[in-house]
């Protein structure tokens, strides 16, 4: 059954079948700022990840969910990391793989189900976002939703060798 459903697109959780998209992300160079990654993941690493995927994010402080159309192609990934039950609060992220599936609202529509959901169903006060500097898109899809600028970290991120600017954005629950 699906829960998290939209009107272009559903959230999902991993399957075993999602080994080969979640490795071509994890893998993609132009995707490593965004994710804070420096290393490439083997397909070893991955499979044991998508095994323990079904872990709840109670146990694991994150919880990973499948964009996908209802044409069941898969999209791109959003993230809860971070979830910390005590102070009710979670950082989110998200990232639409293809340069021909942007634009087009799939981002909006799941990031409007996440934070639904950590509001309604996981009781969360508060969601948070860092986004680099320079990704305009990425602020404009958080604004849209709500979230608002906080802070900027300077000199937060060193991308090819250059430090780079993060602004923080927060969207705290209307109680």
């Amino acid at each position: 059954m699906i829960t998290l459903k939209g009107e272009n697109i559903f959230l999902r959780a991993l399957e075993p079948e999602d080994l080969e998209f979640v490795h071509e992300v994890e893998n993609d160079e132009a995707v490593w700022e965004i994710s804070n990654t420096q290393t490439p993941y083997s397909k070893f690493l991955i499979k044991q990840y998508l095994e323990n995927a079904h872990k709840d994010i109670y146990e694991v402080k994150q919880l990973r969910l499948v964009i996908s159309n209802y044409h069941n192609e898969t999209i791109g990934l959003i993230d809860l990391f971070d979830f910390d039950f005590k102070n009710k609060r979670a950082g989110v992220g998200i990232l639409v793989k293809s340069v021909s599936d942007r634009a087009k609202g799939y981002g909006k529509e799941a990031l409007k189900l996440v934070v639904n959901y950590s509001f309604v169903h996981l009781g969360l006060h508060q969601l948070y976002c860092n986004i680099s500097e320079e990704n305009e898109a990425s602020k404009k899809l958080f604004v849209n939703q709500g979230f608002q600028e906080v802070g900027l970290k300077k000199d937060w991120n060193v991308v090819n060798g250059s430090f780079k600017n993060e602004y923080l954005f927060q969207l705290i629950k209307n109680n």
